[in-house]
């Protein structure tokens, strides 16, 4: 194995530093025997991935994070930049949002890499991240929570199982409609145009006292969202 997969840690995660000139069969080998090695330090953790070292095409990153998941209880949430202070916030969302399947090879299940142009509707009934931007005239429904790795533009409706405990959060939020179990969002400023790109502020939809109100995501914040 030498020093082909080198694990480090950062805030809520993990960093995967990689062998550039490795085959990549050989290389997934090294990782499998990396994390069996370390699964009883890991144990049923829930953290995100950072990947360092080489280019990885999407279904090489799916098969780093199975072999991860299959060779210990670790459960990888999302993949990130270890030193990208924008995503810290969305790593805490993460931890505390319930996602009942696992990752695989022939579902991304709660993971949708890409982004959702005019006319594209995407439903789930489970909590959902979105790898990308939801454009306007797009829309994403979950049954329970939604997270947006960018900037949510379209429309997006939560707890579509009636719940109104749930969630949206986005990198950059100026949705054309938004709801949150039976609740929607009604806000008293225009919505901007969403091709002005303002200074990225993630933010969060969530419904306290029968309404649905959008807040800076903090810390603090995500310590009193309900669970």
């Amino acid at each position: 194995m030498k020093n082909s997969v080198i694990i480090k840690s950062f805030p809520s995660g993990i960093v995967l530093y990689l062998d550039a000139e490795m085959p990549f069969e050989l290389l997934l080998v090294d990782i499998e025997e990396k994390f069996r090695e370390s699964s009883s330090f890991f144990k049923d953790a829930r953290m995100a991935l950072s990947i360092k070292g080489r280019d990885l095409s999407p279904r090489e990153e799916q098969k780093i994070i199975y072999a991860i998941q299959t060779n210990s209880q670790l459960r990888i949430i999302c993949l990130v930049g270890e030193d990208d202070e924008t995503n810290q916030s969305f790593v805490k969302a993460l931890q505390q949002t319930d996602f009942s399947g696992e990752f695989s090879l022939n579902n991304e299940g709660h993971f949708y890499r890409g982004t959702l142009k005019n006319g594209q509707v995407l439903e789930t009934e489970s909590s959902i991240v979105i790898l990308g931007d939801v454009y306007p005239g797009s829309a994403i429904i979950s049954a329970r929570d939604v997270i947006v790795l960018g900037g949510l533009y379209g429309e997006a409706y939560a707890g579509g199982n009636g719940s109104s405990g749930h969630y949206v959060a986005a990198l950059e939020m100026s949705p054309e409609r938004l709801k949150i179990g039976d609740f929607k969002y009604k806000s008293k400023d225009k919505i901007s145009k969403w091709s002005i790109k303002p200074k990225v502020q993630p933010k969060i939809a969530y419904v306290k006292d029968k309404k649905v109100i959008i807040d800076s995501l903090t810390k603090d914040l995500l310590s009193e969202l309900p669970v």
